[in-house]
């Protein structure tokens, strides 16, 4: 268990490491790079789990991307959408143990980034 304390913690910096949670309009709040080694550990993947999850993510980090291009009204209803897409894709991919540490990570970066103001 504390294992796994030290892995989301880990998580959480390497999500969140450097960004100002207060500064949404900055474009680097929206850059999600993530070592999906550590991610990896963290959720306790399996190796057919690790290729999944990586496209997924990929694809969530380019909607994000995507959303910090346009009008703050219309960001904000695509940040939310691209988390709503990857949760959904994320739940076919993760049991239900690994959901609730993606969560949790997921959960925690958001906030720390200020992407759910």
């Amino acid at each position: 268990m504390i294992l796994t304390m030290v892995a989301m913690l880990s998580m959480t910096t390497a999500f969140a490491e450097g960004e100002n949670a207060a500064n949404v309009e900055n474009m680097e709040a929206y850059e999600l790079n993530i070592n999906m080694n550590k991610l990896s550990k963290a959720l306790n993947l399996a190796d057919d789990q690790k290729e999944a999850v990586a496209e997924i993510h990929h694809t969530f980090a380019s909607e994000l991307k995507f959303a910090a291009e346009y009008g703050k009204n219309d960001r904000k209803a695509m940040v939310a959408r691209a988390i709503d897409n990857d949760v959904k894709w994320m739940r076919y991919v993760l049991n239900e143990d690994q959901m609730h540490t993606y969560l949790k990570l997921l959960n925690t970066t958001i906030n720390n980034r200020g992407l759910n103001k």
